[in-house]
């Protein structure tokens, strides 16, 4: 492999020094505001509420929700929320600040990778700036928690080839090769090892002679980092989780649409790119030029970025390809493919040949995408998080004095009220919540098994009619949303 150095043919830095403090902190301030704001959506708040069961427990291996085990996801994330309840005590901020932090290590990673061209800053300020990074970054969620592991990796390997300290990156990149299998099963080693032997393979090279030496005792490095978590889980759970956490989650989510995530094959093949904004067209034209390259047989000595561009593309290409065949598609997923597009957009700025006026839009374009993402999150989040949340609902009951009714739902499950609500939810017996699928259950429910008491209930704006028309019950509004009602009822 060509030593990576800048080539004296190369453009001037596009992100000037002054501008290099101005683009950091909107960066700081686009990253961290909002983490206050309402926990959305079905994942957010079960994951953080699976953390406070840990906390309260005092346990680091087991997930539980409402009380039953929880082995959808690996444990890394939980940590990461259980550490931050007991500095900043159990609410959205502790809940979110884990991923934000993850989402400021790509952005140092990405930003070791292009000093290593001379163009760290460059590949920062782009990283920093890209909507799928950011988005991701303000999530109680798993998918910004695999991509720095997944990123960390590569990169690590990628410039121990022309390190000085060759082990030292080797060490890390097994290191973060384990933390990977914390973060998210089994892909957070499927894809760092898979690309880099497709790089090889593509640039038909042999590995260094440290990357071969390395096989053994890196594979037991990333064994016993991955090993703190699941030699504990086999140990206390048996093939119980072995069936729950490998064979259900992973090759059933894989291979059908049991959990219900259907999409077309090509969607992500749109959604990449839309992650990727505002530099995905950089990308996009940098993979035609590399392919172009390729089939032009040019050397290493006409491109020195060859080998960069080779690897960002089979990194960005094999998660699209993987996740394409899944039965089951969520945007998150591909999440670990955005840095590569980072990549490849940041080595179609660097050459030569590229426009300049191209090159003049990415400060202010990087500036503008920040701003707008810090207006997005003060201005317009808030709203669509109260609307999306019964944090507010909840509050509002608990302050007329329902603070211990129990919370039913009514054709509906919320699964925002397992962090808002986590003792007072009606449970199967398999700890999942229980759907009410009538008036008639909810008085049934009252009269048999809650001594006659007063219950909240949550019912989808369409169903309101029936839940007050039902002559069995007396009900009271207590807080609305565009889509559900929280109502106070009470056995006539």
């Amino acid at each position: 492999m060509a030593k990576i150095t800048k080539s004296a043919s190369e453009p001037p830095q596009i992100i000037s020094s002054t501008l290099r403090i101005a683009l950091a902190a909107l960066a700081f301030v686009a990253y961290f505001a909002g983490l206050t704001l309402p926990l959305m959506g079905p994942d957010e708040p079960r994951y953080a509420q699976v953390a406070r069961e840990m906390l309260e427990r005092g346990d680091w291996i087991t997930p539980t929700l409402g009380g039953s085990l929880w082995f959808e996801k690996p444990v890394l994330l939980y940590w990461l929320e259980k550490i931050a309840y007991h500095i900043f005590g159990v609410n959205e901020f502790a809940a979110r600040l884990g991923p934000a932090l993850f989402g400021i290590g790509v952005i140092i990673c990405l930003y070791l990778l292009g000093k290593s061209i001379d163009r760290g800053w460059l590949f920062a300020a782009l990283a920093a700036s890209t909507v799928g990074l950011i988005a991701f970054a303000h999530g109680a969620s798993f998918d910004i928690i695999l991509t720095l592991p997944v990123t960390a990796t590569l990169i690590a390997y990628y410039l121990h080839q022309t390190a000085k300290t060759p082990r030292f990156y080797l060490l890390a990149a097994y290191f973060f090769l384990g933390v990977g299998l914390l973060a998210k099963g089994l892909v957070g080693a499927i894809f760092p090892v898979g690309i880099v032997f497709l790089y090889h393979l593509v640039l038909w090279k042999r590995p260094t002679k440290f990357a071969f030496e390395s096989l053994l005792w890196g594979g037991a490095v990333a064994l016993v980092t991955a090993g703190v978590w699941y030699l504990p889980m086999y140990l206390r759970h048996g093939y119980y989780f072995i069936d729950q956490f490998f064979v259900q989650h992973h090759f059933q989510r894989f291979t059908s649409n049991k959990y219900q995530h259907p999409q077309p094959f090509i969607f992500f093949f749109w959604m990449l790119p839309v992650l990727a904004l505002p530099w995905a067209p950089f990308a996009i034209a940098e993979l035609w030029k590399l392919f172009r390259g390729l089939l032009s047989h040019r050397d290493e000595a006409q491109d020195p970025h060859k080998d960069l561009a080779v690897f960002a593309a089979i990194w960005l290409l094999l998660p699209l390809l993987f996740f394409s065949f899944s039965g089951s598609k969520l945007p998150g997923y591909i999440l670990p493919a955005v840095p590569a597009a980072v990549v490849l957009a940041a080595v179609y700025l660097v050459r030569n040949d590229t426009p300049r006026r191209l090159r003049r839009l990415v400060p202010a374009t990087a500036a503008f995408t920040l701003l707008a993402s810090v207006l997005v999150i003060l201005f317009y989040l808030p709203g669509f998080a109260a609307a999306d949340s019964v944090k507010a609902g909840i509050a509002d009951a608990n302050a007329k004095g329902y603070a211990d009714a129990p919370v039913l739902g009514l054709h509906t499950t919320s699964h925002n009220l397992e962090f808002y609500a986590p003792q007072r939810l009606v449970r199967q017996p398999d700890g999942k919540q229980r759907r009410f699928l009538g008036p008639a259950e909810i008085k049934e429910y009252i009269v048999v098994y809650n001594g006659g008491k007063l219950v909240l209930v949550l019912v989808p704006r369409e169903y309101l009619g029936e839940l007050q028309k039902f002559d069995g019950l007396t009900t009271t509004i207590i807080h609305e949303t565009p889509e559900d009602v929280l109502v106070a009822a009470s056995a006539k």
